[in-house]
Order: structure tokens, then C-alpha cells, then sequence
């Protein structure tokens, strides 16, 4: 194992250094001294296989232990369905998959003083831990954080001539179909295996603080009064503990400090005038807690932040007493080439892409997320509604019973002091026909009620939340109802009306899930030519089979040209239209990111949920704007069609140029000439009035200039204008665009006989090689996919040429195939 890795903070294994020096209990107990937890990432070092073994023997001393060809080098965190989760021709692989590493424990604590831990962030779905050929533990769910004490394994192997070299440490992780767990495999997204977050060695002394709860709640007068509840571990013949509190404010000064004998059932003060969390001023407390034994004093960190929150019933959100507008996304942890392995970094990135989007708000779907998640919506003040993974499914067994409550109770537990949450959520879609014989609706109310008694006694401070379940609707505090204006059911002008409807009829809503699918860098002249087929007042719910691209009524998500214009158009008039409703809580638009799922092969990316306003590689698409535009502080301005490299009609027509802007006038330039200036008015749709009917020539710069505040911001693209006509697609043409070192990118074009580009055309294409390279595919992206319908007649892919030669191909039913040689 590599031990250049960092010792970094953590939550209840928060650390800064430890003590160096192994010192004896005897000079513990006479001089204990102040410790934290020692926790250390244990990111190389690792080696994968993933397959099915019987055992550690298997993973160390059988046929396979010594074949280089079967075992990879890995880093964690490690997804073994990094890549098949998106591949067009198989099945995501579900089964076993091993881990190895040699394990170098060396407590700076004695055995008496000191315990070693091994700390799971998350890993699934099914995971068993070996200590040579010991097994340790094991744990079932893929989400929730567990801890595995491994002292007394390592003490006794640390003597064994044969570990000189580290303990062996294998770990198997199994996300093989079981119909006793939940999340269901009806559900819209891939059940991911691996040590997809990370794993931590961690030194711990052996009294110390277990858990740290800190409820705080606000007065009318404006104080607050804070109760901190400690959970205590330690050895039963230990006795003499005591714990010591201080309190600093976000400036870090001491506010309170007090000192209490164990157990304690609660700790309370008073702050007279606390500075209070919100969106806009993400304020953090922090609180030291020593827990004083005769062997050391161990001290815990734990943030908190003062808030109160309020659903006015049937009407809107408030939150510390003013009304808030709930303006939310939503997020999976997938990401392209990586599948759930997502590093600190890509989180820190995607989150401060989310909080520069202007969202105050996420609901994380549909299963516990990384701490480190909820650690950055504590600091970048984005409130949360996070919730267990009953997604899409009846009531199993005892069993499954069993598990749903335990991922409830440890979602809860680890998250309780970030502020950030308001809501847990019970689960989604339950009303959906699953995989249990019958869809019992007495059996989910009443296992519902279970869950929704079993969250409001573990955290009274918070409320309960689910999504499309109708029949029980009546049990959360909180009810999101399915509402799909304009893409499975209905006109999106119908989404107002919907949404008014479905408002009166539970006391406190929230409208989770909204807005439609858009295949990146597919633009339309035309984009609402769709509405005209759809027929209204009939709903705007899902149901059944909406999600599918055949059969049915028409509709958007069958109907439609799956166009980034077309979905601009939508999230344009639901975000204009909430701003004239002062009853609504608000609405979280599903989802940030492209993500992955075995449900959906038919897509223009095959099996990617492709609702995301990114692609899955954090490649904004054109919809990310658009909600910049209403919802974003900092001046913006962003021209609709930087991937639109050709528009098309006729000679001297005037074509649509949109520019999205949170400014108060934009001017617009076309080649040098200035079309005007116009002022933004959020309910002249669409673009917000910003918006200019121009003559474009055959080459067009395009420039525009806001201006908001003083300030002043401009965007500019350029693109081409084809005014020929085309017919019946007849070839394709392959050519390169570009290289990078060793990377090179080609483009597909359909042309007709005439070789017309066909700009309308989304056929689907199937890029493959031979030769030395290799394609750069399977990550579910518009140019990262061997498989894909085009867009706008064209699409891409990068190859390595690996420095030599290879033949590059790209077929299409009904047109001949085109050849390609990189050398």
C-alpha cells in the first residue's frame, strides 16, 4: 500500500495529526494527552478483479493470485461498471468484484490506548472484508457510510513472518440482482459496484466520541438554543469520562463553553443573537467537543448552522421568516469514463457548477450521497432534500424491511448536522408496478407510515418527503406529484395550470422532476413544431410507459426532435412562469447531469438519461444558460448556438437569434452591425425579450454586450448559413478535425447525392476501428459514444492512434459505409 497519501479531515474521524510517538498506557493514564482520529485515504496500492473467486485464498495463493493479466491497477475510489454502464452491446456486468492491497497498520497508540479502523464511505452494493483469510465483516447497501474495527485482526497478524510486507487486505464488492434489496432493479439508473468512494485507515483512541448531534432551534425573539447529544465509545472497565465544550461562531469566536460527566443525553446553551444560515450567507458554526479518559482526550469537530424553515400550507417556502422561492436541480453521482467513482475534485467541481447555475436547492437522487456532497451544500449554501433508495418497488421480505429502515436510520445519523438538509425523503415512485407479485397499496401506506413515524423520531427538526406515490400522498409532510409539461405529458403552457391544480390538493408541496431529454448539439430551426400533435387538457403526469420513445399518445418525448432549442424553449416558460406564482414552495428540474441507465437503450445516446442541462463529462449544454439567466447573481450573457456550427433556410429570411441574459439590455451585433438594443422582461417569452430578427449571410460573427450594475459582459460566436436545399441522405463522409499529442478527433458527415449536407438528419451511426488505436468510447457522452443518432447531420469521436496506423469506419442502415485511415 502507498503511504504518501494524505491524512485529510473527516466528519465524526475528523483529524489533524495524531501523536507520533508510541508511548505506554502506564504514561497515558498519568499525562493522557489531546488526540483526534488519524484518518488516511487509502488510495493506491489497490489491485481489481472482477469476477467471482471463492475466497481470500483464491484472491492471494489460487491459479489466479499471480496473473498480471487478470488483476488491474486501480486507484480508488474504483467503479468496476466505469465503462460497460454505457456500452451499446452488452449488459452492465453484475456480480463480484475483487480488491487487494497489502495493508501497512502502524498505531501510533498503544493496543490498550489505541484502536485501528477501517472507515466505508459508501461501496456496493453487497461488500465482505478479509484480513489474510479472515473474514472481518461485511455489510449490505451500496450507500450509507460503515466502519469495519480491525485491532485485534491486525494485532495478531502484525507477529506473522509471513505479512513483513503488509497484511493482505482483500475486499469483495457484488452488485449481483437480489430481489431482497433495495434500490429495485426497476429503477432509472445503474446499481453501480465497487469501492466507488473512499476508504479510510483510521487510528482511533479507544475512548472517544462515537456521534455528535447538534440540534439547534431558533426563538421568536431571534436566539437560538442549541442541545448537543454525544455518543460515547469505550471499553466497559473504563470509567472517569467527561466531555468539554466550546462553540466558535463563522467569525471563530468562542461563543460557549461547558463541561459535562458521560453519559450525557444532551448539552444545551444559548446563542442571543445568532447569524443564521441561508443560500445567500451560508453561515457555519463549529463545534469542539474533548472527551476527556484516563488514556487521552480526544477532540471532535463538527459544524452546524442556525436556520428555521417553514411550508406554508398550500402556499409557499419560507425560510428564516422571509419567503424563499425553492429554485433546485437534482443529481445522481455518475460521471463519464468513471461510472460512480467520482473524486473530491470532480464533486467540488460539479457542485460549484450547480451553485454558479444560480440553484439554491438538490434533491440527491435517489439514495445517500457522499459526505462530502453534503459538506460542500453546507458551504455553498444549497439546501437539500436527500433520501433512501425505496425507488420504484413493492414491500419486500423481512429482509429487505430490515435494510430500507437500517439505510433510514444511518442516512439520518451521519447527515444529521448539516444544515443544508430540511428534507428526508422516503422514496420515489413507489406507486410504480415492481418486482413484487402485486402492487399492494395497503402494504406501501403502511410501511410508508413506518419510515415517515421512524424519521420524525430520530430527527424531529426536519420533515419527510416522497415522490410520485398518489395513494399515499397523505402520510409525508411534504408530497411532490408528477408533473411533465411538455415532454411525457401535455404542452409545457400547460405547466402553470398543472402545477396550481396539484397544488390544493396537499397541505405542503414541492415539485420535484421537470423538464425533458435534449441530445447535445442537435439544434432545430423549428423547434415547437411538436405542440401542435399534442393534444391538451388531458394532464401533464407520466404514466405508464411515458419514458418510452414508442407507442402511447403523442407527445414530446416520442414525438419530439429531442432538440437542445426545444428544451431551452421548455425551461424557459417553466422558470418565467414560476416567477409569477406566489403560492409556489418552488421545483427542482430533473437532473444536472447526464447520467446513466440500464432502462433507457433506445436514446440518442444509448442507455443515458440525457435530461441533464451537462453531459456527463461536465460539458454544459446549451440549457445550463437559460437557467443562468433567471436564477444567477453575477452578470451573464450567453448566445444560444455555440455548438450550432451551420443554421439553414432560406436566402435573405430572417432567422432567430436568441441571447440569454440576466442583464438589463443587451445589444446585439451581426458582422459588425448593431441590431438594436433590448431590454430583458422575464415574461416576454422567449429569451426574456432578448431576442432579434436578423438576415444572415453565408459566414455570420455574432456578438452581444449586457450590461447590469455598471458592469459589462459579452459573448460572441460564429457559425455558417446554408441556404441549399437537400434530398434523400445518400453517403457519409469521415474527416479529421484535430489532433491533441496523440489524440485525434473525427467528424461523420451525411450528405445527400449531391453531397448536400442533411442538416435534419438523426440517424444513428456506429463508429468503429481497427488498427492500432483505440476509440474513446463507452463514456455516454455526444462525443464520447461508438453508437449515437447524429446531430444536425454530423457527430464525433476521438480516437489514440497509440503511435501507429489504424482504419476508422462508420456505418448507417440505408447509406454506404465510409473508411477513414490515421496514421
Amino acid at each position: 500500500m502507498d503511504q504518501s497519501n494524505k491524512f485529510t479531515r473527516r466528519d465524526f474521524l475528523k483529524s489533524s495529526a495524531l501523536v507520533t510517538a508510541a508511548v505506554t498506557t502506564k504514561a497515558y493514564a498519568a499525562n493522557p494527552p489531546t488526540v483526534t482520529a488519524q484518518s488516511q485515504r487509502l488510495i493506491s496500492g489497490w489491485e481489481h478483479y472482477r469476477g467471482s473467486l471463492s475466497g481470500p485464498w483464491d484472491v492471494w495463493r489460487g491459479p489466479l493470485a499471480k496473473d498480471s493479466s487478470r488483476w488491474i491497477k486501480v486507484e480508488l475510489p474504483h467503479c468496476f461498471n466505469a465503462r460497460d454502464a454505457v456500452d451499446p452491446d452488452e449488459n452492465y456486468y453484475r456480480g463480484q468484484g475483487w480488491y487487494r492491497t497489502s495493508l501497512k497498520a502502524s498505531n501510533p497508540l498503544p493496543v490498550r490506548v489505541g484502536r485501528t479502523l477501517l472507515h466505508f464511505e459508501g461501496a456496493g452494493q453487497k461488500t465482505r472484508v478479509y484480513l489474510g483469510s479472515e473474514q472481518i465483516a461485511e455489510h449490505s447497501g451500496g450507500y450509507d457510510e460503515w466502519t469495519v474495527e480491525i485491532t485485534d485482526a491486525v494485532a495478531r497478524m502484525q507477529g506473522n513472518p509471513d505479512y513483513k510486507d503488509g497484511i493482505p487486505l482483500s475486499i469483495v464488492c457484488d452488485n449481483s440482482r437480489d430481489l431482497e434489496m433495495i434500490p429495485s432493479d426497476f429503477s432509472d439508473f445503474n446499481l453501480y459496484g465497487g469501492l466507488y468512494r473512499y476508504v479510510n485507515l483510521v487510528y482511533q483512541p479507544t475512548a472517544f466520541l462515537e456521534r455528535v448531534h447538534i440540534t439547534p432551534v431558533l426563538n421568536q425573539d431571534g436566539s437560538a438554543e442549541v442541545s448537543v447529544q454525544a455518543w460515547e465509545y469505550r471499553p466497559v472497565d473504563d470509567a472517569g469520562i467527561s466531555l468539554s465544550l466550546r462553540v466558535f461562531d463563522p467569525a471563530g469566536a468562542m461563543v460557549h463553553s461547558s463541561e459535562s460527566e458521560m453519559p450525557i443525553r444532551g448539552i444545551k446553551f444559548s446563542i442571543p443573537k445568532p447569524k443564521l444560515w441561508s443560500p445567500s450567507d451560508p453561515a457555519l458554526y463549529r463545534c469542539e467537543v474533548t472527551c476527556h479518559s484516563p488514556y487521552a482526550d480526544v477532540v471532535t469537530n463538527e459544524r452546524f448552522g442556525l436556520r428555521q424553515f417553514e411550508f406554508v400550507t398550500h402556499g409557499p417556502f419560507k425560510l428564516n421568516g422571509e419567503r424563499v422561492l425553492i429554485r433546485g436541480t437534482q443529481r445522481h453521482e455518475d460521471h463519464a469514463g468513471i461510472g460512480a467513482a467520482m473524486t473530491e475534485d470532480l464533486i467540488r467541481k460539479e457542485m460549484q457548477m450547480i451553485k454558479d447555475a444560480g440553484a439554491n436547492f438538490i434533491r440527491l437522487a435517489h439514495y445517500q450521497q457522499s459526505r462530502i456532497v453534503l459538506e460542500l451544500c453546507d458551504e455553498l449554501g444549497i439546501m437539500v432534500w436527500e433520501e433512501i433508495p425505496w425507488c420504484r418497488s413493492g414491500i419486500g421480505n423481512d429482509v429487505w424491511q430490515q435494510q430500507a429502515h437500517r439505510m433510514l436510520q444511518n442516512m439520518i445519523g451521519q447527515h444529521y448536522n448539516h444544515p443544508a438538509v430540511i428534507l428526508w425523503g422516503l422514496g420515489n415512485e413507489d406507486d410504480w408496478p415492481g418486482e413484487f407479485p402485486s402492487e399492494d397499496h395497503q402494504a406501501i401506506r403502511a410501511f410508508l407510515s413506518q419510515l415517515n413515524d421512524e424519521a420524525h423520531k430520530l430527527d424531529p427538526t426536519r420533515l419527510t418527503s416522497i415522490r410520485r406515490c398518489e395513494f399515499a400522498k397523505d402520510i409525508p409532510d411534504v408530497y411532490s406529484p408528477s408533473i411533465w409539461a411538455g415532454w411525457y405529458r401535455g404542452r409545457y403552457t400547460e405547466y402553470k395550470s398543472s402545477t396550481e391544480e396539484e397544488m390544493q390538493k396537499v397541505n405542503h408541496f414541492l415539485h420535484m422532476e421537470w423538464g425533458g431529454d435534449s441530445h447535445a448539439r442537435r439544434h432545430s430551426e423549428d423547434p415547437d413544431k411538436v405542440i401542435s400533435q399534442i393534444a391538451t387538457g388531458k394532464g401533464t403526469d407520466e404514466r405508464g410507459l411515458d419514458f418510452l420513445r414508442a407507442g402511447g399518445i403523442a407527445r414530446a418525448s416520442r414525438d419530439g426532435d429531442w432538440s437542445e432549442t426545444y428544451i431551452c424553449n421548455l425551461f424557459d416558460w417553466h422558470l418565467k412562469e414560476q416567477e409569477t406564482m406566489p403560492l409556489l414552495s418552488g421545483s427542482a428540474q430533473w437532473i444536472f447531469k447526464d447520467f446513466s441507465t440500464p432502462e433507457r437503450p433506445e436514446n440518442p445516446v444509448p442507455k443515458v438519461n440525457q435530461k441533464g442541462v451537462l453531459e456527463r463529462d461536465f460539458t454544459p449544454k446549451e440549457s445550463y444558460y437559460v437557467f443562468q439567466s433567471y436564477w444567477a447573481d453575477n452578470p451573464m450573457i450567453h448566445i444560444y448556438g455555440h455548438s450550432w456550427p451551420i443554421r439553414w433556410g432560406d436566402a435573405g429570411e430572417q432567422k432567430l437569434v436568441k441571447v440569454y441574459s440576466n442583464c438589463d439590455t443587451v445589444e446585439l451585433f451581426v458582422n459588425g452591425k448593431s441590431q438594436g438594443v433590448n431590454k430583458r422582461n422575464s415574461q416576454d417569452f422567449p429569451a426574456a425579450g432578448l431576442r432579434w430578427m436578423v438576415q444572415l449571410a453565408p459566414e455570420n460573427h455574432v456578438r452581444a454586450v449586457g450590461r447590469k450594475n455598471g458592469r459589462t459582459v459579452e459573448d460572441e460566436i460564429r457559425f455558417q448559413y446554408q441556404t441549399q436545399k437537400w434530398s434523400k441522405p445518400a453517403r457519409l463522409r469521415l474527416g479529421e478535425l484535430g489532433r491533441k499529442e496523440d489524440a485525434v478527433t473525427i467528424e461523420v458527415r451525411l450528405l445527400d447525392g449531391n453531397g448536400v449536407l442533411c442538416l435534419d438528419a438523426r440517424n444513428q451511426v456506429r463508429f468503429a476501428i481497427a488498427g492500432d488505436g483505440t476509440l474513446i468510447d463507452n463514456l455516454g457522452t455526444g462525443t464520447g459514444s461508438r453508437v449515437l443518432e447524429l446531430y444536425n447531420g454530423r457527430a464525433m469521436i476521438t480516437l489514440k492512434r497509440n503511435g501507429g496506423k489504424s482504419q476508422v469506419s462508420v456505418s448507417s442502415k440505408a447509406v454506404p459505409s465510409a473508411f477513414l485511415e490515421i496514421a
